[in-house]
């Protein structure tokens, strides 16, 4: 069920299909992050960006001169044990360990949501859809940003042509040839800034989890350490990006006098079971 407004101004419950349901919740969910920003975020310069850009490609330019090389043959004789376990967690570096549970939930909330609902279960559980909507978005934006950049670079991974670290075949769509940046790297860091901005007592862990991948990428020999370094870069940027724009329209987050952007208080565990409840029960 749901509601229209008539010409008379009155309104009226009418039955919505759930495809009809889920339309309406994406056409407004897209509307909601289209509008016209509310609040001005504090952006850095033209100059601290161009300055941040030639010092990462710099820090790039030298690791691969300096470490690269140094690197993936020491990862080669790394611990039997350790390279094992490194295989087993770097799996879990993959943006769908973030992206399908959040896409579940999400499209759950788009099927389920309409008018009719408890009041207070639509607001509890729209606070819960914007800040999984906010993580899906800030993994998923730099994550496809990566994948292009991989097949545009063309960089061959280690050993694929022996000790060549210098090895590209830009525009190339094999594996083997998709090397910079690295995926895992830029989901982990995606993730420690999406997370961290809206959990800051999390960040400790996440910040475990992000050096961790980036180590096993290097261990398991599928990256060199400036893939690493510009896929964490690729995930850090995204995500702060995503969560200025999504702060600019008051959604999760708010922003200062200053600028500055700062997490809104949320609903807690306690209170989503709850609207939960009254949401099923009103069914």
């Amino acid at each position: 069920m749901t509601e229209l407004r008539g010409l008379d101004g009155k309104t009226a419950a009418v039955s919505v299909s759930w495809p009809c349901q889920i339309g309406l919740n994406v056409r407004q969910t897209v509307a909601t992050l289209l509008r016209r920003p509310r609040h001005n975020v504090a952006w850095p310069s033209a100059a601290s960006v161009a300055a941040g850009l030639v010092a990462i490609v710099g820090v790039g330019i030298a690791s691969m001169v300096l470490l690269d090389g140094w690197a993936a043959n020491a990862a080669r004789r790394l611990p039997v044990g350790l390279i094992e376990a490194s295989r087993y967690f770097t799996e879990l570096g993959k943006s769908g360990w973030f992206l399908w549970p959040a896409g579940v939930v999400l499209v759950v909330l788009a099927i389920f949501d309409a008018p009719a609902a408890p009041r207070f279960s639509r607001l509890v559980l729209a606070a819960v859809a914007v800040r999984l909507g906010f993580v899906f978005t800030a993994i998923a934006v730099p994550g496809l940003l990566t994948n292009v950049l991989k097949r545009v670079i063309g960089r061959a991974r280690p050993f694929v042509r022996g000790d060549d670290v210098w090895a590209y075949v830009p525009f190339s769509w094999p594996a083997a040839y998709a090397s910079l940046p690295s995926g895992h790297a830029t989901a982990a860091f995606s993730a420690l800034v999406a997370i961290g901005a809206l959990y800051p007592r999390a960040r400790a862990v996440l910040w475990v989890y992000a050096i961790l991948i980036a180590f096993t990428r290097v261990a398991v020999s599928a990256h060199y350490p400036s893939d690493v370094l510009a896929g964490a870069v690729v995930g850090t940027v995204g995500a702060l990006v995503v969560r200025n724009w999504f702060a600019a329209r008051r959604l999760a987050f708010r922003v200062g006098g200053d600028g500055l952007v700062t997490p809104m208080p949320g609903p807690g565990a306690r209170r989503t079971v709850k609207a939960v409840a009254r949401w099923l029960s009103s069914d």
